[in-house]
């Protein structure tokens, strides 16, 4: 057989093969009651209910922080039967909202990653000592819909328009700290991956 006739189906499969991976990732579910991703490019607030979450708590390079923490999150809800949902989260210190004093958005810090259960029903029979099994209450957020590359400094430019939204919107106030949710698998194409940069908000309450 001729290379070029050996290519062509090589080449078939390979996108049938990434067609299923992303398939696959898309179908994990939300956790109970969670809103759909947002739209890439799109600014929207949003409520979420009350969730559980199996954490890791990371310090160093903050573009480190999701790859990480992952293996040990995997082997957590491995170990315990436990269905992965989508997406991935990762908080941010505050100090990511503001630039330093080089004029630059934080690089090092400490971050906390999660991997979401599906239902605050769940609880793991085995704990190891690198996780901490979090309940984080409902909240509203404002939320940013992204498609693409999943590194930090995507982070760093988008959370520039969240804070531009918030300068244009006075009637909220920020109350907890930045993170990103991640809904995709590493091996989706990155033009398709989806994310979120969401921070905390508040409506402000008027005198009188």
């Amino acid at each position: 057989m001729k290379l070029k006739h050996l290519l062509l189906p090589l080449g078939i499969l390979a996108v049938v093969a990434i067609a299923f991976f992303a398939y696959d990732a898309a179908t994990a579910p939300l956790p109970e009651g969670f809103p759909p991703p947002t739209p890439d490019g799109k600014i929207e607030v949003k409520h979420y209910p009350a969730y559980r979450s199996a954490t890791v708590r990371y310090s160093g390079e903050l573009s480190m922080a999701a790859n990480r923490a992952f293996d040990p999150l995997y082997r957590h809800i491995s170990s315990n039967n436990i269905s992965m949902t989508a997406p991935v989260e990762t908080r941010y210190p505050v100090s990511t909202l503001e630039a330093n004093q080089t004029g630059t958005p934080d690089e090092r810090g400490e971050a906390l990653v999660s991997f979401l259960y599906r239902n605050t029903d769940i609880y793991p029979d085995e704990i190891s000592q690198n996780i901490q099994v979090e309940d984080i209450p409902s909240m509203t957020v404002v939320s940013l819909g992204l498609k693409g590359s999943y590194d930090y400094s995507s982070y760093q430019k988008n959370i520039q328009r969240l804070r531009e939204w918030l300068a244009q919107h006075p009637e909220w106030t920020v109350v907890g700290s930045p993170r990103r949710f991640f809904y995709d698998a590493p091996y989706v194409p990155e033009p398709a991956k989806r994310s979120e940069i969401q921070i905390p908000i508040r409506r402000v309450e008027r005198e009188g």
